[in-house]
């Protein structure tokens, strides 16, 4: 396959961020994320500049590590637990995690929209389009188990 994306604004810098943990899972293995590399492998778009921005790549990495260590720890020790991942973009942490009963990833409309294209989900991966500001919390409290929220990508 040869996804064009066209992307402009906030909602590219999702590419951006793949991109980073792609290259990292492939070339160095910092991290090991099989699924963006999957996902790049598919899209047409010219990282040209994400190549060049060193700072970025090392920034959303280190995240990636931190925040993969913290999920893991999180659901080792609460097995079962709910994940909601607010402005998820195309974040593919819930490939990376065991051990949880569902996964929310949550996005603006046209952010879902390409993350549905990329990362078709079902079972207990579930895609929702919302902003962070609806009322997404009435999934946490009908989830009856302990619940973890990401919030890595939102900047207001």
């Amino acid at each position: 396959m040869d996804e064009k994306i066209t992307l402009s604004g906030v909602p590219e810098t999702m590419l951006q961020t793949i991109y980073a943990r792609a290259k990292e899972s492939k070339d160095r293995g910092a991290i090991h994320d099989k699924k963006a590399e999957e996902i790049i492998g598919k899209l047409n778009y010219d990282f040209s500049l994400a190549d060049k921005d060193a700072p970025m790549h090392s920034g959303v990495i280190a995240r990636t590590i931190v925040l993969d260590k913290l999920v893991s720890e999180y659901l080792a020790k609460n097995p079962g637990a709910t994940v909601v991942n607010i402005a998820c973009g195309l974040d593919t942490r819930c490939y990376r995690m065991t051990g949880f009963k569902h996964w929310y990833n949550l996005d603006l409309p046209e952010t879902i929209a390409v993350r549905e294209k990329l990362l078709p989900e079902s079972g207990n991966i579930t895609q929702i389009a919302m902003s962070e500001m609806d009322d997404w919390g009435k999934m946490v409290e009908e989830s009856r188990t302990p619940v973890l929220i990401i919030i890595e990508g939102l900047m207001r």
